[in-house]
């Protein structure tokens, strides 16, 4: 292959160094902001402040984000994704109830440890459709799968990821909302063990709660199976369902 003249390598070496992509400045706010919010509270990330922090004008900002409410947005989306990266999962626990418990800690620790920016991602609405966390309860929904599969499951799986999900984060926030000195460890201790008692059996619900824990370890490996027609799995899953409830 002939190779390019000096000048044009040099030409596109300048053009690399000289074009930086949209991306990153917007990612160089976003942690700026990110900095902030950890640094000194939600107050101080002002437009003005992080523009500073990154090394851009104000109107930057609202160029990239919009406004301070995209921006804020756009740090919560990177706290998610920040806690799904520190996310490990073993793909077949020998455990699945002290996987579940591993999952749950890891969820309040991550929130201990960034309370400004956790505060922010569970204290706005909008933040629920974030990407990354739709990826995180996937992964929840796995734990929750391989559960139910085990028949350990006591409760409707989406009722268990409301469960989980609500204990683990009413945990962080009512922590975070205590003077340290009344910041008891047992409370987090109890409201997990309260979630792991109220979501899962202790013995194999096929074994220890009959036909309801039956239906609901059938029911979830019901996505696996392709014997049935459409008509009769439908008619089964509503069937499973109210054997399920039953319990």
């Amino acid at each position: 292959m002939p190779s390019r003249s000096r000048g044009s390598r040099g030409a596109a070496a300048a053009g690399s160094q000289t074009a930086p992509t949209e991306r990153e400045p917007r990612q160089r706010v976003i942690e700026a902001a990110a900095e902030l919010l950890a640094r000194e509270g939600r107050d101080a990330v002002t437009t003005r402040a992080v523009a500073v922090a990154a090394g851009l004008q104000p109107p930057a900002i609202y160029r990239l984000f919009g406004d301070k409410d995209g921006l804020l947005e756009a740090v919560a989306e990177h706290g998610f994704a920040k806690f799904l990266a520190s996310k490990t999962v073993a793909p077949h626990p020998q455990d699945p109830i002290e996987d579940l418990r591993a999952g749950w800690d890891l969820a309040v620790e991550f929130g201990l440890d960034n309370p400004a920016l956790y505060t922010l991602m569970y204290s706005e609405p909008t933040t629920t459709s974030s990407t990354a966390f739709e990826a995180g309860m996937k992964i929840l929904m796995g734990r929750i799968r391989r559960l139910a599969a085990g028949g350990w499951l006591r409760v409707d799986e989406e009722l268990a990821a409301m469960i989980i999900h609500a204990t683990a984060r009413g945990a962080v926030l009512t922590w975070l909302s205590l003077p340290e000195p009344q910041r008891n460890p047992a409370l987090l201790t109890t409201l997990r063990e309260s979630m792991v008692v109220t979501v899962t059996n202790q013995e194999p619900a096929v074994q220890a709660t009959g036909p309801a824990g039956a239906a609901r370890a059938l029911r979830a490996a019901l996505p696996e199976q392709t014997v049935l027609s459409g008509a009769e799995q439908h008619l089964l899953t509503e069937w499973l369902g109210r054997l399920a409830a039953d319990g």
